[in-house]
């Protein structure tokens, strides 16, 4: 479990690192997390159930069903400054909703620029044209 946590760790400092390095306008923790999934990849072997989970695997299952109280320092933080949110709930509130309608938009377009990309490889037999004729 050391070397697992000692994995997701360095993942986040090369994250960091890489980001200061190369000025790049992404998180550290989002190349981090990229250079993750790269490494699991490349290591290949896909989940079988007839194998045990990997320390990484138990790690990450452990550290997902506690995520829950990774939320408490921020919930405090809101209470703690509720005086300061009730005189700026305005714009709090278009923060929040306008975030969430570009999420929401960004996340429409990918997924329908994906969805004509899947379609467009797909043969002509299993293509909603190729299906009708």
């Amino acid at each position: 479990m050391i070397l697992a946590i000692f994995i997701l760790i360095g993942c986040d400092f090369a994250g960091d690192w890489l980001r200061a390095i190369l000025h790049l306008p992404i998180p550290g923790a989002v190349l981090g997390m990229l250079l993750l999934a790269a490494g699991l990849a490349l290591r290949g072997g896909e989940a079988d159930a007839s194998r045990s989970p990997s320390p990484l695997d138990r790690t990450a299952d452990a550290l997902l069903a506690n995520m829950g109280l990774l939320f408490v320092p921020a919930g405090t933080g809101i209470l703690a400054q509720a005086d300061l949110l009730r005189g700026e709930w305005r714009p709090v509130a278009i923060a929040v909703i306008g975030s969430t309608l570009v999420g929401l938009a960004v996340t429409a377009l990918v997924m329908h620029r994906f969805g004509r990309v899947q379609a467009e490889s797909l043969p002509p037999a299993l293509t909603p044209e190729g299906a009708a004729s």
